[in-house]
């Protein structure tokens, strides 16, 4: 039996990235991470090497060997909610860290992730930039933004932007055109329902009478089959009977959290249901950190299943060429 392809993972997060890769068959070589709470989080599931470390101060030559990197760099300076910055915002050049790591370790092929908006960031300059530095590395490369609810099936509202790229052979001829295709859509089969605990739990999720926002909620949150939000001033209802995005700054100050109506009253989800709406395995564990920390986590994530689907056709296409495992 052949050995798997080896992966590296840079912005390795709490692993969603690494748990979709190790659900398509492969094998993580290392990963790394500069949060110290995410690695608190990755270390409780994943027995691989995990550098905890600033990605300009790791040393990509000291790595092991990989087959496919991925990276999915800071997205906040691309973001609608970000300072718009782009490549002039310091962390937007970590991209261009990740093309240092690519020079040194040749992978065969790479996976980045990012927010949708960087297709638009600075009139579409932004991605072009990306688009043609991985060409100029003699990279065959495509993109698509995927929404988890219809790639995934997992019923969470999610679009983001996906860049696959392959090594080409020594003669710069591109064929992997022939033999990779991002996937197909497929039905969502998986209701808010089944990601949520049925049960009474902590009393802190609750939104009882005692709360200054309460009748406000009372009012129109009405529904056990949506997710809603409080956004401030106003309650916000997810019309598509999916969860609304999660994001990073769910937990600081509260009003991200999505709400849900239960037979127990009105709640926020709980961090382990975040990870669920994200398709992360009943098995994995989550630290004794803040729950501010947790929320953080699963809203920087990926959704796993779209990953793992990504994964595999990447796997096939690099199998048909006739790269071996």
């Amino acid at each position: 039996m052949s050995k798997k392809f080896k992966v590296g993972s840079l912005y390795a997060g709490v692993g969603g990235v690494c748990q979709g890769f190790i659900n398509a068959g492969m094998e993580l070589a290392w990963a790394n991470e500069i949060d110290k709470f995410a690695c608190v989080t990755y270390r409780n599931n994943f027995n691989h090497t995990l550098y905890e470390n600033d990605i300009f101060e790791l040393e990509p030559n000291k790595l092991s060997p990989i087959d496919i990197l991925t990276g999915g760099f800071p997205c906040q300076p691309f973001s609608i909610a970000g300072y718009r910055k782009g490549f002039e915002d310091k962390r937007g050049n970590h991209f261009f860290r990740i093309i240092q790591y690519a020079k040194v370790l040749k992978p065969k092929a790479m996976l980045l992730e990012n927010v949708k908006n960087l297709m638009s960031h600075d009139k579409g300059n932004t991605f072009k930039v990306i688009i043609e530095t991985l060409e100029a590395m003699n990279y065959s490369v495509f993109t698509s933004v995927l929404n988890s609810k219809a790639f995934g099936n997992i019923p969470q509202n999610r679009e983001r932007i996906y860049i696959v790229a392959f090594l080409k052979d020594e003669n710069h001829i591109d064929i992997y055109g022939q033999y990779f295709k991002f996937p197909e859509p497929i039905k969502l089969n998986v209701k808010i329902e089944d990601l949520i605990e049925d049960i009474e739990v902590a009393p802190r999720y609750y939104y009882g009478k005692d709360k200054a926002i309460y009748n406000e909620l009372a009012q129109h949150i009405t529904s056990t089959e949506t997710v809603y939000q409080w956004r401030r001033h106003y309650v916000r209802e997810n019309k598509q009977n999916v969860c609304p995005t999660l994001t990073a700054n769910m937990g600081t100050g509260g009003h991200n959290v999505p709400l849900i109506l239960t037979k127990s009253g009105i709640r926020k989800l709980m961090p382990q249901e975040c990870f669920s709406f994200q398709g992360f395995p009943e098995a994995f564990v989550l630290p004794d950190i803040s729950q501010a920390q947790l929320y953080k986590q699963a809203g920087n994530s990926v959704t796993v299943p779209v990953i793992k689907r990504i994964a595999e056709n990447i796997k096939n296409a690099l199998l048909q060429i006739g790269v071996k495992d």
